[in-house]
């Protein structure tokens, strides 16, 4: 090998590492643009989750707030509601649950004289007053009560003439227990 070839071998050489000294500038400059915008990313996914944990606790707090009140003006021993706001399969999804005395319940594992009812007419009255834009605030319902004991039939009567005239509510609903007709009363038969 003679020196020109020696040169041109250094020229051809030195040409391939300018060329991948550029490449490699190149992909360091995407490579840092990526890492921003993963950083802005995961800054934004930081915001939303916060974002959406203080919306649940609002949601919680409205929500189980009218439950439990229901649950307390009905029954001598009331249940707390609480809702439990879980992560799953990448999505949020919410629980329910009753509380009393520290000990957990599942609602679909209570039983006796309608906690059911009163919590699920309770649920009903939430989403309506939290409706937005807002809607006509009528609860049109057939059987709400059904299972609630008679010992509690009265203070049903009094929980809904006490939330029709503190929230506006009007409550339409088909019952067979007469303890809970009150105002106008239609039979059809």
């Amino acid at each position: 090998m003679n020196l020109t070839q020696i040169r041109k071998t250094i020229d051809r050489k030195m040409a391939e590492y300018r060329a991948v000294c550029k490449t490699y500038r190149a992909e360091k400059q995407a490579l840092a643009a990526i890492n921003a915008q993963i950083s802005n990313l995961n800054d934004a996914r930081t915001l939303t989750q916060d974002v959406a944990q203080q919306v649940q606790q609002q949601a919680h707090s409205q929500i189980a707030g009218v439950v439990s009140r229901c649950l307390e003006t009905v029954f001598d021993q009331p249940y707390k509601f609480i809702i439990h706001f879980e992560r799953k399969r990448g999505r949020t999804e919410a629980r329910l649950s009753f509380e009393r005395e520290g000990l957990e319940v599942d609602p679909m594992t209570a039983s006796g004289g309608g906690v059911i009812d009163v919590a699920a007419f309770a649920l009903r009255l939430a989403c309506l007053m939290l409706s937005s834009p807002p809607l006509r605030k009528v609860l049109i319902l057939d059987e709400p009560f059904k299972f609630v004991s008679e010992e509690y039939r009265e203070n049903i009567v009094s929980l809904l003439q006490t939330l029709s005239t503190e929230m506006g509510v009007q409550f339409i609903f088909v019952t067979h227990i007469d303890e809970l007709k009150t105002g106008k009363v239609i039979q059809l038969s």
